[in-house]
């Protein structure tokens, strides 16, 4: 009996992911140096309304001018980018292409039940995703925002946020459980 090896899309053989306490571990110290050294947490939410408040202020600066939510990011002379959110945005993502290259996980791949077809998968992942988003921006911060960040400090409200994540998600499952079974 012979064992075939996964290959990514680049013919890599995929390794075994790390340990999830090892991998906490490590969170842990970017965590902690990330608040050492430039005095903020980790997140992902602000940037993505930065990068939307930069594509609006390149269509219609006059509509960023008159929106209190979108000047405080842009508009006038401030430059939507210059801020520390971009970098850990961006790195996370290269980060995590950079692991997925490394590790032979890089692939073009879609996880789903037997009962959804690829487009419906896509779909459910997109609206999903922008009805996270759009909860993330209410609440002040997405999980890593919130969870990792504002639990770190103690903070209640982020506390109460990742419990309300939490309670959705279990809430929403039971309803599109079908979609995987």
């Amino acid at each position: 009996m012979t064992t075939q090896t996964k290959k990514s899309i680049f013919n890599r053989p995929e390794k075994p992911y790390v340990h999830p306490y090892f991998g906490g571990l490590v969170l842990g110290i970017i965590l902690f140096l990330a608040f050492f050294l430039t005095g903020n947490g980790l997140g992902s939410s602000g940037a993505t309304s930065r990068i939307d408040a930069a594509l609006v202020d390149a269509v219609s600066p006059s509509h960023v001018d008159n929106n209190p939510y979108l000047l405080k990011m842009a508009g006038g002379d401030k430059n939507p980018f210059d801020d520390w959110i971009i970098p850990v945005f961006f790195g996370a993502l290269l980060g995590g292409f950079s692991s997925g290259f490394f590790n032979g996980r890089l692939k073009f791949m879609t996880t789903k039940g037997p009962n959804i077809s690829n487009r419906t998968r896509w779909l459910m992942s997109f609206l999903g995703g922008v009805i996270f988003l759009y909860g993330a921006r209410m609440a002040r911060g997405c999980t890593s925002g919130q969870a990792l960040s504002g639990g770190a400090t103690l903070a209640a409200g982020s506390w109460a946020v990742m419990l309300a994540i939490f309670a959705g998600a279990y809430a929403v499952a039971y309803f599109v459980r079908k979609l995987w079974n």
